[in-house]
């Protein structure tokens, strides 16, 4: 089983060289410190910044550079700053090839829920629903289940939907996915788990097929 940083190492391996990366708040911030050194990546943040490098050390970090979830970052030789228009004009005019975010609920058709829980005060959806609709790779990191042991993979989501029909891969602490016509196909699992238990927490329909290798992260 995967822990966060776990979840943050297996999707790593499916950033690429000279792609152009934004990462939501939470576990997504993490991919940051693991792709590999021989390849060039820009990370942006809708807040305004491209460029980022991994988290600081503790004692380096620089108020004043944030990203989205306003946590402190670095900033790699050659980043940029700039306002929330030109941030957004780059999310909605598709110039993102990755888009990286956790979520709460995630269906078998590919629909997103991960900005509004019913009852609990939000200031607003936020970047999540520019980029849903216009990035064409999204990987969602989450975990497989919530603290109840009720599982967050769903044939249909029961909280506000963020997006459509948009995520392409998940990745839990259980497993690799991706979104079929048919539901959520099993490409993965993380190391000691079976596929029985992967069952076993998914709602939506879980396709099988073969031998399902173990992650190798």
């Amino acid at each position: 089983m995967l822990d966060k940083t776990g979840i943050a190492k297996r999707i790593a391996k499916e950033v690429k060289d000279g792609y152009y990366v934004n990462l939501g708040i939470g576990i997504p911030t993490l991919v940051a410190n693991f792709v590999r050194d021989d390849i060039e990546v820009e990370f942006q943040s809708e807040n305004g910044v491209l460029g980022m490098g991994p988290f600081p050390f503790e004692g380096e970090e620089d108020a004043d550079i944030i990203n989205a979830g306003k946590q402190t970052i670095t900033t790699l030789a050659g980043a940029s700053f700039f306002d929330s228009a030109l941030s957004f004009s780059m999310i909605r005019g598709k110039h993102v090839d990755l888009t990286i975010l956790g979520a709460m609920e995630v269906s078998q058709n590919g629909d997103i829920a991960n900005w509004k829980i019913p009852g609990k005060m939000v200031k607003g959806m936020g970047g999540a629903m520019d980029l849903v609709a216009s990035a064409e790779n999204i990987i969602v990191a989450m975990m497989h289940t919530n603290k109840a042991g009720e599982s967050k993979l769903l044939k249909k989501c029961s909280l506000p939907l963020t997006g459509v029909n948009c995520v392409k891969k998940i990745v839990t602490n259980l497993a690799l996915l991706e979104i079929t016509e048919n539901g959520f196909k099993l490409l993965e699992r993380a190391k000691g788990v079976s596929v029985d238990e992967i069952k076993a927490a998914t709602e939506g329909n879980l396709i099988v097929e073969g031998d399902i290798p173990e992650m190798n992260i």
